[in-house]
């Protein structure tokens, strides 16, 4: 099967799923026979530690033209923009920050060296934390395939459809979906035109569903709408550059031959896909407005319980129903850090200087919520049930401190006049109003 006979299927997220290119080509009963199937190699690729719990252990088998470590000598690989770790950020003050949309230039490069980090925290080799890239891509992978030894990869599409060609598979995501793509699996990115996207670059635990607690046994992402790719492979392999992340640097080497050759595969360690208009959103029907940990599509946790390393949170269409609230966000300081990026419509809490395409940053204990135009239009609103619609805006959020880059800090993109949108603010106390 070709790259072009590609079509995904559902598959729930997490759960053990398999997929052959050409019948047969998966063995039966066993994972490495002595022979494998039509000439191929067996290859495991390991998301988790070999005696991890049974539930929490994740892996896929993998059944190839050639296996991986059919490649040559790596060499330092120049992407001045890409930043890892707590380390590579620089000092900033403990203000609110947001970012106009970056312009993708006329001549932007492909996904790698468009990649642009905004923040960083955490340390890669200690797995822990998380970086938050854009991308400006203009042109596609061609032979050249990515790995990320460092951290797995969500893709957020905010302008321009993907094609993600990956070892086990092809994803098509838009603006509206995502992809998560696993710590160490090859790829490489298809554009149709200029293309603008986020990324969140985990290095700590794998993302997995957050637990439902009292919610039950439906509502928020649903394991069945999580969409793994068919096997397929290049059908005319061609020498490829691997460009691999590790240790927080880039390195290249060439392979004589296309790494996306995997004929069968099965396991529970996948790309996916997932359609964030498919999230099922929960909220009152009576008073108050709920935490936005009710938003979250995907969760990394770490050593502290209910302290995630970071969540992936949207903010999809939705009804508004409750009766004597406020309904944007509210004012607020949190031991979490968010940075928030938004896909397409408008924010509900920043009616106008939070544009598709930007970013805002909202350190630990750093106070910030709707400003003066969004808190008057609501403090006088009609509360009859509202729906917000054609808006998706998304947040990573992150127990750890993000340090922005030096590239997030440079003139023109970054909004020098954010903080202004709360000075019409003022002080409306009346002590004798009741």
């Amino acid at each position: 099967m070709s790259m072009n006979d590609m079509a995904s299927r559902l598959c729930g997220f997490g759960n053990h799923f398999a997929s052959e290119a050409v019948p047969g080509a998966l063995p039966v009963g066993r994972n490495s026979p002595q022979r494998a199937p039509h000439g191929l190699y067996a290859e495991l690729l390991s998301g988790s530690a070999f005696t991890a719990p049974r539930a929490e252990n994740r892996r896929t088998w993998m059944y190839r033209r050639q296996p991986s470590v059919v490649v040559g000598a790596y060499e330092p690989y120049a992407q001045p923009f890409v930043k890892t770790g707590a380390a590579m950020g620089v000092a900033a003050p403990p203000n609110p920050l947001r970012w106009h949309p970056c312009e993708i230039p006329d001549d932007a490069p492909d996904f790698v060296d468009g990649l642009r980090t905004m923040v960083v925290n955490g340390d890669a080799d200690a797995q822990t934390g998380m970086a938050a890239h854009v991308y400006l891509a203009g042109r596609s992978m061609d032979r050249r395939a990515f790995v990320n030894a460092d951290g797995e990869m969500l893709l957020v599409p905010q302008q321009g459809a993907l094609t993600i060609t990956t070892e086990l598979g092809v994803l098509r995501v838009a603006p509206g979906d995502m992809a998560l793509l696993p710590r160490g699996l090859a790829f490489k990115v298809g554009v149709d035109g200029p293309s603008r996207g986020y990324v969140c670059e985990n290095h700590g635990a794998a993302f997995r569903l957050p637990e439902l607690g009292p919610i039950g046994s439906n509502g928020l992402a649903n394991p069945r709408d999580f969409e793994a790719p068919h096997a397929a492979f290049d059908a005319t392999p061609a020498a490829h550059e691997i460009v691999r992340k590790f240790g927080g640097a880039l390195w290249r080497a060439e392979r004589a031959s296309s790494p996306f050759d995997v004929v069968a595969w099965h396991g529970n360690l996948a790309p996916v896909r997932y359609d964030t208009r498919r999230f099922n959103t929960i909220g009152s029907i009576s008073f108050d407005h709920p935490d936005p940990s009710i938003f979250t599509v995907l969760t990394s946790p770490s050593d502290t319980p209910g302290t995630a390393n970071v969540d992936f949170v949207i903010f999809p269409p939705r009804w508004l129903v409750a009766e004597d609230t406020f309904r944007p966000p509210w004012y607020h300081r949190n031991v979490m850090s968010e940075f928030m990026g938004l896909v397409y419509g408008q924010y509900d809490a920043k009616p106008e200087g939070f544009r598709p395409g930007g970013a805002s940053l909202h350190n630990m204990m750093v106070p910030h919520g709707p400003d003066a135009e969004a808190f008057d239009k609501a403090s006088a609103a009609a509360l009859a049930p509202q729906k917000l619609d054609h808006t998706l805006a998304f947040m990573f959020e992150s127990r750890w401190r993000m340090r922005p880059t030096e590239w997030a800090l440079r003139p023109g993109a970054l909004d020098e006049n954010y903080a202004r949108c709360w000075t019409p603010l003022r002080d409306r106390f009346t002590p004798t109003t009741p």
